[in-house]
């Protein structure tokens, strides 16, 4: 044989060999779909046998058995993945906005400002807590006082209490939630009582739902102890530190008929989600069995059920509700 004829054959394979890597290539790429659309099959099938199941938050017609410091989970089960639903999904896309304001306190920073304030002295208020006075445990460094709260695009007028109480005439101020907002409350009275005598003002002992009252103004400003705002074994304001935290994820009912008549609601949660596992007790489970789920987890669903609470109760033309996450230097 030639070495033409030779190279001749080698000509003649070489198509039949692309031929055939090219038919070996498609047959991959189709098996390869048919494999992914089997996959995504099976998932969605998978999917289908077990839906979510959503739960109304809320209701009225709930179990009788009240969450405290001493309630207890009879067994616990791995979290279901219910979920929390909205009572009426119209509620959350009908209910009308409020215009935005020209200023925008929420957007600025923090500045120094020696010549104007501190605006309170903590030994000259007495409603100070132990807990919040630092110069009477012996802090000497006072600088942390002189920082004042600058909007990007505005100025914020310097306070004034009897201003602030003519605002808050006829009405209720209410700050809801854990210690930070304790301290919130306890710095408002600071700032406000220097301007009623002390014959016409008052203040309740210490409960889960503490009320200072300004008589002349016919007006209150009032701590709520709610930690993680559902019901929980943690609502006790003094007995809360508990080895087990148990929650009813779906209902701010106990907490909210203490709220729901405020015109003002300064409400808090953060910090106490941030403590391992949390025991969910559902309304509607009647042998006492509860379900574990991670704090930021169970913390979606209070929040659901709080948010539900908050847009379907609610009215943003008469009422104001502001919502605080944590202080990047708050002590536990």
């Amino acid at each position: 044989m030639t070495q033409s004829q030779r190279c001749n054959r080698k000509r003649t394979h070489s198509p039949l060999i692309a031929l055939f890597f090219l038919v070996f290539i498609v047959c991959s790429i189709l098996y390869n779909e048919l494999s992914i659309q089997r996959i995504h099959q099976d998932s969605h099938h998978d999917h289908q046998e077990a839906p979510v199941r959503y739960i109304q938050p809320n209701l009225f017609d709930r179990k009788s058995e009240v969450l405290d410091r001493f309630s207890k989970c009879n067994a616990t089960r791995e979290y279901s993945g219910s979920k929390i639903g909205w009572a009426d999904p119209r509620v959350k896309s009908g209910r009308r906005r409020v215009g935005s304001e020209r200023c925008d306190v929420f957007s600025g920073k923090w500045v120094f400002d020696n010549a104007s304030y501190p605006l309170y002295n903590e030994s000259q208020c007495p409603y100070m807590s132990d807990q919040l006075a630092c110069h009477k445990h012996g802090r000497s460094d006072v600088r942390y006082q002189y920082w004042r709260w600058q909007p990007h695009n505005c100025n914020l007028k310097r306070w004034n209490a009897t201003e602030m109480w003519e605002k808050l005439r006829g009405k209720r101020l209410m700050f809801v939630g854990d210690s930070l907002n304790r301290g919130q409350w306890i710095s408002m009275l600071c700032l406000l009582q220097s301007v009623i005598p002390e014959n016409k003002r008052s203040i309740t002992p210490n409960a889960q739902l503490t009320i200072f009252r300004a008589e002349e103004y016919n007006a209150t400003v009032e701590f709520l102890w709610a930690p993680l705002l559902v019901e929980s074994n943690s609502d006790d304001p003094v007995n809360h530190r508990l080895d087990e935290r148990i929650i009813c994820p779906d209902s701010v009912l106990k907490h909210s008929s203490q709220w729901e008549q405020a015109d003002i609601l300064v409400f808090n949660s953060y910090l106490w989600w941030r403590q391992g596992p949390v025991k969910l007790l559902w309304s509607s489970e009647e042998n006492g069995v509860c379900e574990e789920l991670d704090g930021l987890g169970a913390m979606e669903l209070a929040m659901s059920a709080w948010a539900d609470w908050v847009a379907s109760k609610l009215n943003p033309l008469k009422k104001r509700v502001f919502f605080v996450t944590m202080s990047p230097t708050h002590l536990w």
